[in-house]
């Protein structure tokens, strides 16, 4: 079975994990394997994963470390945004949103070098295997996956690190000496697992987290941010007109210097079991109040409800890795349909873990202060509003008569 793969490009972080898991398809396979690593914000010098690949054995030539920082935030979060979207309520899918990026140019690659096969390197327990390979086969049905932790017999942590020590792969460790926490990081956030917070009663060390501070230890003064938006859109911070990892990037930093964004969840993975995952994310939680705030005034209501009505299930089709379906790209074309005129900024203050709307301006805006106002105005006929109730209770008072009856 082997002997059937010629060429190999594989998702490579260069971290343990992925480090093992080439040496594996090396041995394995006896064939060319092509390394991609991706800049998707992570946060991390990515240098050093090229010289870790060299060092196993990769051709130069074979080593792909790809800046998709911006297409990450254009094509991926951003329209996830437009749809306020939460799965089970909380979870900003900072993980799940990355996977189609990295399987797209995966795939895009595999066509460049002539790969008869695609590699990753998650576990036969998560949602990531799920995710890359929905990925891999609806941009090249044709493709061949190899899933190492569904093949091999390296089957928890104490032999992964065994292998790795046998095979000189250098292992990284965190401020007490340990083998880190599982982590994945990107613009949009970085989630932490395994270790203590495996038990869902034990809270987490605060020296785990990397992105914000502690909101009791925020400053005790807020910070004001105003967000413009064009099309459902960020495009400036404060006045000035940024790019969208720009735009991210720096409501990554004001969010994380005033504790926002830190999420402790037990989730429901699409494999069946609970798992449970901290997250910080703290630029996209001043997005995601920000594009609600600028949707509030420029949305008709009835589009509101329904972006509120499909919501769930597009999460649900990002979580479980449909980005390329027909169902989450017609949901798509729906929530874009509804953003041509969600234009405006808003005013948030920020202050100790919260990112609340302070105000909101749009040229668009639907808000009529001549019909809401609790003064005396000429447009709006209060007299009207008792057929409008009588209407509207008719069926209730029907039905309650014939109960009397």
């Amino acid at each position: 079975m082997s002997g059937d793969i010629k060429k190999i490009v594989l998702a490579y972080s260069g971290g343990l994990d992925t480090s093992v898991i080439l040496r594996w398809l090396q041995e394995t396979y006896s064939c060319e394997v092509v390394t991609f690593t991706a800049d998707i914000g992570q946060g991390e010098e990515l240098e050093p994963a090229r010289a870790k690949a060299e060092l196993l054995g990769v051709k130069p030539g074979n080593i792909y470390i790809d800046d998709l920082r911006e297409e990450f935030v254009r094509d991926f979060v951003f329209p996830m945004f437009r749809a306020n979207t939460l799965y089970e309520g909380t979870y900003l899918l900072g993980t799940s949103i990355a996977r189609p990026l990295i399987a797209k140019r995966q795939i895009e690659i595999a066509n460049e070098v002539g790969a008869d096969a695609v590699a990753h390197g998650a576990t036969g327990k998560g949602n990531d295997q799920v995710r890359f390979e929905l990925g891999y086969y609806a941009l090249k049905p044709d493709i061949k996956v190899i899933a190492p932790w569904r093949q091999w017999d390296l089957n928890s942590r104490t032999r992964l690190l065994d292998y790795a020590e046998q095979h000189q792969i250098p292992i990284a460790k965190d401020k007490r000496g340990e083998a880190p926490y599982s982590t994945d990081a990107n613009l949009l956030h970085i989630s932490y697992e395994g270790k203590a917070l495996e038990d869902p009663w034990v809270e987490p060390d605060e020296d785990m987290f990397t992105r914000s501070i502690a909101p009791e230890k925020a400053p005790d003064t807020p910070t004001y941010v105003e967000v413009e938006f064009k099309h459902g859109d960020a495009v400036a911070v404060d006045g000035v007109a940024l790019s969208p990892a720009q735009v991210l990037t720096k409501l990554n930093e004001l969010g994380g210097q005033n504790g926002i964004g830190r999420l402790d969840l037990v989730e429901n993975r699409f494999v069946g079991m609970k798992s449970r995952g901290v997250y910080e994310t703290p630029g996209g939680t001043i997005l995601l109040a920000a594009h609600r705030g600028i949707e509030s005034i420029t949305l008709d209501r009835g589009a509101m409800h329904l972006k509120d009505d499909v919501m769930p299930r597009y999460a649900e089709l990002i979580y479980n890795g449909f980005w390329f379906s027909p169902e989450r790209l017609a949901i798509q074309a729906l929530i874009d349909s509804t953003q041509q005129q969600v234009n405006g900024t808003v005013r948030l203050k920020l202050f100790k873990g919260q990112a609340s709307v302070v105000g909101r301006k749009s040229p668009n805006s639907l808000y009529r202060l001549d019909y809401v106002t609790f003064e005396a105005d000429s447009v709006y006929n209060q007299k009207d509003a008792e057929g409008f109730i009588k209407l509207n209770a008719l069926r209730l008072r029907l039905g309650a008569m014939a109960k009397g009856s």
